[in-house]
């Protein structure tokens, strides 16, 4: 066994293990993380993220590292049955609320080696690749993972807590006797990746375009550079192993692109599912990932909810062991984890099924009506619909009780204007711990406020430091508040409009820590 004890055990070394890897460990946490490949697996999965997950990345400094390998995300036009326009999903209109493009396009491996050399500067952290978790149990006071290296060394690794990142197929999440709920959705589609050469580039659409065809719907995404990618649906009878093969996948590109205007990345075929664990944590060990759920793509949130998933668990788990919370209250606020990301989950997942159904639908005559019943909302005119307008607020958990205007919603990161005329995001300014955000026209706080509220609370108030683009403000008006209390993750606790709600709040918060 090895003679180190780690706080937390991750498995898996995926972009959610690896964001959790750094979160965990800059907090000053001992960390191992083992995953079963020599390296990062060199084909792009994921290919959109936003501006939460951008925030995660400020907050683990990696943002300039990877910024070459990142582009604003084009609008997706919907394309109807006889090729009219239906739908435009595009991005909310600056100044951008969370400091960062709202929706943006990568290429993932290389953000993937970033990640991983973030975590290479953390003495705490210890790495293990090409390293296989057979066998995890736990006990009162921790967990143990027996592993196998690929030269066929075994060791054991002893840790407070274990949080499984394995994927998709989980061998963790199988071990913990945890199911899968089936949110209804299995369909089987072809992925295609290809790097085009300028004449293929020159003919191709300059905006992603999603193909609600009933003979064969299909997606296509502009990605960073050079790369574009097709979702493309297969029909019944069609055999997916067929489907992938180079002579075929260029035959379904053949409406678009020949093999003289770019090369094959990569052609797998896939069933898009929609599934959720039942349950998030079993005693010591967490699921988060793909391991917790998977979606369909239709609104590229697949890499954004692993991220979500550890950026919500790591703060409670930090608040735990550095001992900031103990006892019952500590088993309430991990709990909180599987409520509020399971409930997340779940409702976004409706909403992409939504968007998917609007995609998918195969009867002719069901989809004109469609068609006409999307334009007849809209008046005859397309509207720009934002994608972030899709996602949901956080229901339950550690969340106020009073359901006020903001509770559970993602707060703004600010331009922060300094005395010297230099702007500075709010979260590089303040830290990443509680946060409250008072508006210029803030109530007084209350005299006993630093007796009630949460540990190491920090205090922003824009009427002495003032911010460059009015984004909370803007925000304080649409939900007619004053006053905004921040998790660690930025969700937001609760809001206040006068002292005594905002005393309110402050106490209830500090209640979670007793």
């Amino acid at each position: 066994m090895s003679d180190t004890v780690y706080d937390v055990a991750i498995t898996g070394f995926g972009p959610a293990g690896a964001v959790a890897a750094a979160l965990l460990g800059q907090a000053g946490l001992r960390v191992w993380v083992g995953d079963r490949l020599p390296d990062v697996y060199e084909i792009p999965r994921a290919i959109a993220l936003d501006h939460e997950v951008m925030r995660v990345f400020q907050q683990i400094g990696v943002v300039d590292a990877i910024a070459a390998h990142f582009e604003p995300f084009t609008p997706s036009e919907y394309r109807g049955v006889d090729g009219q326009l239906i739908r435009r999903m595009t991005m909310v209109a600056p100044p951008y609320p969370q400091g960062y493009t709202p929706s943006l396009v990568f290429t993932q491996p290389p953000v993937e080696r970033a990640l991983r050399a973030r975590v290479a500067q953390l003495p705490n952290v210890t790495v293990a690749l090409s390293t296989e978790v057979k066998q995890l149990t736990q006990d009162a006071d921790g967990v143990t993972l027996d592993t196998t290296a690929a030269d066929g060394t075994a060791q054991r690794i002893r840790a407070q807590w274990a949080l499984a990142c394995d994927g998709g197929a989980s061998g963790l999440r199988a071990q913990l006797g945890v199911d899968l709920i089936d949110l209804d959705f299995d369909e089987p589609w072809l992925v295609v990746d290809v790097r085009c050469n300028e004449r293929g580039l020159a003919r191709l659409p300059q905006t992603s375009v999603q193909y609600c065809e009933p003979d064969r719907p299909c997606t296509y995404v502009i990605g960073p550079g050079n790369h574009r990618r097709w979702e493309i649906s297969l029909k019944p009878g069609e055999d997916p192993k067929e489907a992938a093969t180079p002579e075929r996948t260029w035959a379904l590109l053949s409406r678009w692109l020949t093999p003289e205007d770019g090369e094959l990345w990569r052609q797998s075929s896939y069933r898009f599912h929609a599934l959720v664990a039942s349950r998030w944590r079993v005693g010591r060990a967490f699921l988060a990932g793909d391991s917790a759920h998977m979606q369909p793509p239709f609104l590229g949130q697949g890499m954004c909810q692993g991220v979500r998933d550890v950026a919500n668990l790591c703060w409670k788990l930090i608040s735990v062991v550095q001992g900031q919370v103990q006892g019952d209250a500590a088993e309430r606020l991990l709990d909180s984890y599987g409520a509020e990301r399971q409930a997340h989950v779940r409702e976004l997942t409706t909403r992409i099924k939504a968007v998917g159904a609007v995609i998918c639908e195969r009867d002719v005559a069901k989809a004109r009506e469609r068609d006409a019943r999307m334009l007849a909302e809209c008046g005859g005119v397309v509207k720009d619909t934002p994608r972030q307008d899709v996602l949901p607020r956080l229901e339950l958990g550690c969340l106020s009780t009073l359901d006020t205007p903001g509770r559970g919603k993602l707060f703004p990161q600010p331009w922060l204007q300094g005395a010297d005329g230099q702007r500075t995001r709010m979260d590089t300014a303040l830290g990443h711990g509680w946060r409250l955000v008072l508006a210029t026209d803030a109530p007084e706080l209350p005299a006993d406020a630093a007796l009630i509220s949460p540990p190491q609370l920090t205090t922003l108030h824009l009427a002495s430091t003032p911010e460059a683009e009015g984004v909370v403000q803007a925000w304080c008006a649409q939900h007619g508040c004053r006053a905004a209390l921040l998790r660690p993750d930025h969700h937001v606790f609760g809001t206040a409009s006068d002292t005594t709600q905002l005393q309110s709040l402050l106490h209830e918060a500090a209640t979670w820590w007793a």
